[in-house]
């Protein structure tokens, strides 16, 4: 249970991290901290240093989570969860940090497919 706990806590960090290394810099050029002149490739070095601090957090999940390492999830699971805990993190940022607007009843019709989909990944 533990293992378990631990994965999916890293899984949230890592994909906070994603998140602003993906969607980050429209927010900057947003709010005018970059401008669209500013080279893409200034930009794609920044995200990948925060897409650094992601897989510092992903790959230990994935190693503590992964039944090939005496975790509770295969690797199918992890893709799962993953994907899930994507979503709902991006969710919640666009919300709260980007100001993307409210969720609207589509959005939670689809999280309710996403939590379908992890159910059906770990039925027996």
């Amino acid at each position: 249970m533990a293992k378990a706990f631990l994965t999916i806590v890293l899984l949230v960090i890592s994909n906070c991290f994603m998140t602003l290394a993906w969607y980050g810099n429209l927010q900057l050029q947003k709010k005018g901290t970059i401008t669209e002149n500013t080279s893409v490739v200034l930009i794609v070095l920044i995200s990948w240093c925060v897409a650094l601090l992601e897989y510092s957090f992903l790959i230990p999940a994935n190693r503590i989570g992964s039944d090939v390492n005496g975790g509770p999830f295969s690797l199918v699971q992890l893709k799962v969860i993953q994907e899930v805990i994507s979503c709902v993190v991006f969710g919640i940022l666009a919300s709260l940090l980007f100001k993307e607007g409210d969720l609207g009843w589509n959005h939670l019709v689809a999280m309710l497919f996403l939590a379908l989909a992890v159910y059906f990944v770990f039925m027996k």
